[in-house]
Parts: C-alpha cells; structure tokens; sequence
C-alpha cells in the first residue's frame, strides 16, 4: 500500500527536500504540494492526501488554521503531521490542541520523517514526551473545558499515554492483556471527546490532570 502525502510549507526548498526524503521510499508519494494553508482544504478534496505534512508558520493562513479547516470536512480525514523549526514554539502546542496528530522538526533525518509519516498514517500519536512537557509548561495554562471523570485504571492508562507509551507498553507496565488497555484508551478518548492519542495527551496537560512540569522516566 502507498501512503500520499500532500506537503505544505511556504519555503520551496523544504518541499523540495520533503519530496525527495519521502519519494525515495517504495511505500510512500508525495501526491502534492502547497505553499500556503489556505490551499489545503481544495488539495485535500482534490487529492484525498493519507497524510498532510504541514508547516505551522505560513502568511495567508497558518498550520492551525489550516488544521481546523480540514477537520472540519465532512468524509475520510487525512492525519496532519506539523513540521515545525523549533520544538518549543507556540504554534506547535497551538496546532496539536486543534487536532493534529503529531510533530516533527525538520532537521529530523531521513528515516524518521518517513517513520513519522507512516506512524500517524497508521492511526498511532507521534508525540515526544519531553518536548509535549515542555509545550505545555511554557504555552499551556488556558481555561479548559470541564475535563470528564476517569476511572482509577483509565486515569493510569491516560498518565502513560503521555508518558508516551504504546498499549504493548502500558499492557506490560500495568499486567493487563493488549485488548484490556485498547478498550481502556477507547474509553479515555470518548470521555474526554478527543479525536486521537494526541489529542487526549494535550487535554490532559490542559485540564492539570498531566502536570507538564512531572519529572516522570519516560516509558
């Protein structure tokens, strides 16, 4: 199977680098590019992208923005990877709290911009514990919503969830089969209304439930 991938950046050079990391891969193509968000939504029906591949920082419209408009489609929704320069930006958090399913900083070599794009293409967050901490610590802090009642276990699952580990992972941390903590992880992302692991991840550093500033050893 190959994964298309729409890129979106207002710099040539790093669409042009993007296309070549990403087409010298036998399971992945780059089916378009855009300079500016605003085109994203016209490519995205036109082309129906696996994956868009989004900087976050562009003129006419930026990754957030361009992220709330394709979610807010109707139909099959491609997963939005936001490549960013710098980790710590704002618009980063900003673009992960709108629905995006993960990040990736374009100095990343080869091999992990085409694992990243197969992660969120799969369904899986791409999230860097560290980074995701650091985010919330330096740009978190606005009102959330209500944030809903977890049961004890759900909570555990949720916590490790951000600890950025995997259901293999949490099943073996907390000795419980894989399908006990899919069923738990499905129950976190409808109480919490969350579209994806990423998202989830965020709400919880939004509400307090997650303190980004834990110290935590990451899984």
């Amino acid at each position: 199977m190959t994964l298309r991938v729409l890129l979106v950046d207002d710099e040539p050079l790093v669409r042009a680098g993007l296309r070549a990391v990403l087409e010298a891969q036998p399971d992945l193509e780059v089916c378009g590019e855009a300079g500016d968000g605003a085109a994203v939504v016209p490519l995205v029906r036109a082309l129906r992208p696996d994956v868009v591949a989004m900087d976050v920082r562009m003129p006419l419209m930026d990754g957030i923005g361009a992220t709330r408009a394709v979610l807010a489609m109707a139909g099959p929704l491609p997963k939005i990877l936001v490549v960013t320069t710098f980790e710590n930006d704002a618009y980063v958090y900003d673009a992960l709290r709108a629905g995006a399913d993960g990040f990736l900083l374009k100095r990343a070599r080869p091999a992990e911009i085409a694992h990243a794009v197969r992660v969120v293409a799969a369904g899986d967050s791409l999230l860097f514990p560290a980074a995701v901490r650091r985010l919330a610590d330096h740009h978190g802090g606005r009102a959330p919503a209500p944030f809903p009642g977890l049961t004890g276990r759900e909570g555990e699952v949720l916590r490790l969830m951000a600890r950025g580990l995997s259901n293999a992972e949490i099943a073996a941390r907390l000795v419980v089969g894989a399908e006990t903590v899919k069923t738990h992880v499905s129950a976190v992302l409808a109480k919490l209304g969350a579209r994806d692991r990423t998202q989830a991840v965020v709400l919880a550093y939004d509400s307090g439930f997650v303190a980004p500033g834990s110290t935590e050893a990451e899984g």
